[in-house]
């Protein structure tokens, strides 16, 4: 299964720990799996890929049948709520690049022309962290 998975024995045994995937003992103590739980390991280490945390990952595959081959309309389902999420991680990562590029080109943090400048600390009231990156409240304060 590791060797098919493409992913370490130990990355096995924890995802299994992790409730992501199952499997059983034969007579002689040694793990099988079925060959549903390849597909699984593929969604996790793709969502992984891409950032998405585990516990969500877990959420999603908590909603695919276990006892019956998965259809598409079972993945569709049980994958929407991805979908926002993937597209605000998308939306992130277009600002991430668009911005760091000019910061990090120029390297002069120019007052008039940095997206970043925040004089006198605005977006400080509206929480820690980078307002205007993560789109938090305030992001154009």
């Amino acid at each position: 299964m590791a060797a098919r998975a493409g992913v370490p024995v130990s990355t096995l045994h924890y995802y299994e720990a992790e409730g992501l995937i199952r499997s059983w003992r034969t007579e002689a103590n040694h793990r099988r799996y079925d060959r549903r739980e390849l597909r699984r390991v593929a969604i996790v280490k793709v969502a992984q890929s891409v950032g998405v945390p585990l516990s969500e990952v877990r959420a999603v595959l908590d909603r695919l049948p276990r006892d019956r081959a998965v259809s598409a309309r079972d993945w569709a389902e049980a994958a929407a709520p991805w979908r926002a999420l993937l597209d605000e991680r998308i939306a992130l990562m277009t600002r991430l690049r668009d911005q760091m590029g000019h910061c990090i080109g120029c390297g002069c943090l120019s007052l008039d022309a940095c997206p970043l400048y925040n004089g006198e600390d605005r977006l400080g009231r509206f929480g820690p962290g980078p307002r205007r990156w993560t789109g938090g409240r305030g992001e154009r304060a």
